[in-house]
């Protein structure tokens, strides 16, 4: 944003000298305009003083950055939405709160998502130091981690009972990351990723310790891995990691 002051000096110099102690800035982050120079009277009597025009940008602070960003970005969606900014170390929390909470959800969080990239994006485009932005709405993120919790112990449970790998539905990364997080404590359970996004899947597979090292076979077509691109996201022998990855 630019803004300009107006500040006066015996000269010019010492008035752009005192405008740039006032705005705790260099010589090159701002611009000058004369708009009186110093005249001295007769017998150094009624002199006057200079007056200069200093011209800066004002830089904004993350939170301002955010806020600002996402004004912008809800009233070309045609929404009204509240929002409260708290900031952190290394983080910002921002909870949106508005009368279609639908549309800032969307489905399975997609719109919520694409929020939440654009605004890291903005935030941390050109900065020297990187910060993660959180956006949530109505609490979504907290009932859909438990959502995704419930599910991974009902499907390791029935990995367990059937000893059988099953395969999840397509998810981001992010609630990838929260099945394998929620599971990797479960014995005999391993988890690993197939597939190429935006269709991949968690594979939740039965891994027994005394084993040979090669896992049961798959069967039906709702616990058939996929083909992976991704060759070190298979499981391997039962003595490996049981926490692969979450990209």
């Amino acid at each position: 944003m630019t803004k300009t002051i107006e500040v006066s000096g015996r000269t010019e110099d010492e008035a752009i000298e005192l405008a740039l102690i006032q705005l705790s800035l260099t010589r090159d982050d701002v611009s000058v305009e004369i708009v009186e120079r110093a005249k001295s009277g007769f017998l150094g009597l009624k002199n006057t003083p200079a007056i200069v025009r200093v011209i800066y940008e004002e830089k904004e602070n993350r939170t301002e950055r955010i806020e600002n960003f996402l004004a912008g970005l809800f009233l070309r969606m045609g929404i009204e939405v509240g929002m409260e900014v708290s900031e952190g170390e290394g983080s910002i929390d921002v909870t949106l709160a508005g009368k279609e909470p639908g549309a800032l959800i969307g489905r399975r969080g997609e719109t919520l998502d694409a929020i939440q990239h654009l605004t890291n994006y903005v935030v941390n485009r050109g900065g020297a130091g990187r910060v993660r932005v959180n956006i949530d709405a109505e609490n979504y993120r907290q009932r859909r981690n438990e959502t995704l919790e419930n599910l991974a112990a009902r499907t390791a449970g029935k990995v367990m009972k059937y000893r059988r790998n099953l395969t999840l539905d397509p998810m981001n990364a992010y609630e990838r990351h929260v099945i394998h997080a929620a599971l990797q404590s479960y014995e005999n359970i391993t988890t690993y990723s197939v597939g190429s996004e935006p269709n991949r899947r968690i594979v939740v597979a039965y891994s027994r310790d005394n084993d040979s090292g090669n896992r049961p076979s798959s069967s039906g077509s709702d616990s058939r891995p996929g083909p992976s691109n991704d060759n070190s996201s298979r499981p391997g022998p039962s003595n490996e990691p049981k926490f692969r990855e979450w990209s």
